[in-house]
């Protein structure tokens, strides 16, 4: 583990399923996705059967309402029982230090390039107010942590579903590095379908030293020198991971001697870094459902929080101010614009920070078809706008942490799987 202190970052000793092993049944998808959804989970117990897999690693999140106490003690028990066996058996083949390169591709995308380093925790905070190279993009539920720190205490290792964004327009780390890979000549370290129609993966494994390796650090040194906000990366997926991840780093920092914490494992956390800037990468706004209220009844209470004279309504789209659009069953579209007075920076944050304060039922909705076809019966929908790439950063570094619930990166299927993985007891 080599460490690259000026970036937040190690070139890590990275774990790897060992040659010959069934990819397919091995790599699972993270565990916060499918939720709600039987038929996803069910399948991937049949399809994983008794074969290795991060499935045996992980809880998916499916069952934290279905089992009580004594069935989540038995299943955390299983999970260091597996990794365990996975590290005697040799299931796992440890690479040395350095970097995998990741090319994703789905029926919506054919490529998402990424990176697979690790970052110091320390150099890592979710809190608004701080100025950390690697920061949260969202507000932390704090609830959300403990549970997920109980599974990374109980287990040797970990397994990456976070994904960290870099501003890199001019594809300066990423994309160089895989287009100094020889593909033709230099051998891929896995190359696989995964499981349930989710798409393809294939990662080449950069040692550190080599040319290659050398750029992607030399690149987002440049990256950070280029600002004068001290921001490198922002948390794109896997937020409360990372939180969790911290939290049990400094659990257990007074216990290891000041002089072997930087090089104790528990300290970084393996992630995979994304150009915010890839084609691949969509970004998409979560919208509101306000129950049992009607569209009147908003926009009365906008009109109450910033002011009549700062609010424009309209049957067409409206292109200054902070805009939403307000839907309802059997009601023509009403385009509204908050021209002054904002109680945000951004249309969602000003929107949920009045619904709140309205204290309107609210719930998040993932796509506009689904919010318009929720649009009824006495309930309300909440169009809101696209998040712009090219101002995330900005728009971070200068307001903080976005509202919650303000955007999803891509669609459940796309989200990463697990497959690399990183012991964290010494």
């Amino acid at each position: 583990m080599n460490i690259y202190s000026k970036i937040g970052c190690v070139a890590p000793d990275i774990l790897v399923p060992k040659k010959g092993l069934d990819l397919e049944k091995w790599a699972i998808i993270a565990c916060d996705q499918y939720t709600s959804e039987y038929k996803f989970w069910h399948q991937a117990e049949t399809l994983v059967g008794d074969a290795p897999s991060t499935l045996r690693l992980i809880l998916p999140e499916y069952y934290l309402p279905l089992i009580n106490e004594e069935q989540l003690e038995e299943r955390l028990a299983g999970i260091k029982d597996s990794a365990e066996s996975y590290l005697k058996e040799d299931v796992f083949a440890k690479l040395p230090a350095g970097f995998i390169l990741t090319d994703r591709s789905t029926s919506l995308h054919p490529s998402r390039k990424g990176i697979i380093i690790a970052i110091d925790l320390e150099a890592y905070s979710f809190k608004p107010e701080d100025k950390a190279l690697v920061r949260a993009t969202e507000g932390t539920v704090l609830d959300r942590i403990p549970p997920r720190v109980r599974i990374r205490s109980n287990s040797p290792v970990e397994l990456p579903h976070v994904m960290l964004l870099i501003d890199d327009p001019e594809g300066s780390v990423v994309e160089k590095a895989w287009q100094s890979f020889d593909a033709s000549s230099d051998e891929l370290l896995y190359d696989t379908d995964l499981m349930q129609d989710c798409g393809h993966i294939k990662g080449a494994f950069v040692q550190d030293g080599t040319d290659i390796a050398k750029g992607i650090v030399s690149s987002l040194e440049r990256i950070l020198d280029s600002n004068d906000d001290n921001l490198l990366f922002l948390v794109g997926d896997g937020n409360h991971s990372l939180a969790s991840a911290k939290a049990y780093w400094e659990s257990v920092r007074e216990s290891v001697p000041a002089d072997q914490r930087e090089q104790h494992p528990a300290r970084y956390a393996l992630v995979e870094v994304v150009n915010i800037h890839d084609k691949g990468l969509d970004f998409e706004p979560i919208h509101r459902l306000v129950f049992n209220v009607r569209p009147d009844e908003i926009i009365a209470k906008v009109e109450e929080e910033v002011g009549r004279d700062n609010i424009i309504i309209s049957s067409h789209p409206i292109d200054e101010g902070e805009t939403f659009t307000i839907v309802a069953d059997k009601q023509c579209d009403k385009f509204v614009s908050i021209t002054g007075n904002c109680p945000h920076a951004l249309s969602v944050g000003s929107v949920q920070m009045i619904l709140d304060k309205a204290g309107f039922k609210t719930d998040y909705i993932h796509g506009e078809e689904s919010v318009r076809d929720l649009a009824k019966n006495g309930n309300t929908g909440i169009l809101l706008p696209d998040i712009s790439k090219d101002s995330f950063f900005e728009t971070v570094s200068k307001n903080g942490v976005f509202p919650r619930k303000t955007f999803s990166m891509g669609e459940a299927f796309e989200k990463r799987f697990y497959l690399e993985a990183r012991l964290i007891r010494k």
